[in-house]
């Protein structure tokens, strides 16, 4: 479990490597991360825009950006937590995925006031078959 806390947002992430989706004769691997956002601060805030690296240990670095995550963009209220899982694969069995998140702090009228980063902590997707 990675955690990481940047303006009152707290990433939590945790990632599995999935036996059942890899297809190592093509060398495909396969893994799932799950994402807690909870919001530790005392504003509402939105989640805009993602920004990813991954890196494959035999393959050149991708950048993914998009908007919101797995087609939402969810609003957080004091206190509140969103969770998501998602996927990637790599053609090695070892990389990293690291990168951020775009939120907007939105006041008590509704209207979006402040953009602000947030860092998503560096996890490891590893096989463990990979390394014995």
């Amino acid at each position: 479990m990675n955690v990481a806390i940047t303006k009152g947002i707290k990433i939590t992430v945790t990632a599995l490597f999935r036996s059942d989706l890899t297809q190592l004769e093509k060398g495909l691997f396969f893994f799932n991360y799950s994402i807690i956002i909870e919001n530790l601060s005392h504003n509402r805030v939105q989640l805009i825009s993602r920004h990813w690296r991954i890196v494959d240990s035999l393959a050149p670095t991708r950048i993914v950006e998009g908007d919101g995550v797995i087609g939402e963009q969810p609003i957080l209220e004091p206190g509140e937590t969103h969770l998501y899982t998602s996927g990637c694969d790599l053609s090695s069995g070892l990389g990293y995925m690291e990168g951020y998140y775009n939120f907007v702090t939105i006041n008590d009228k509704g209207e979006k006031t402040s953009n602000f980063k947030v860092n998503v902590p560096k996890f490891t997707l590893e096989y463990s078959g990979k390394l014995n």
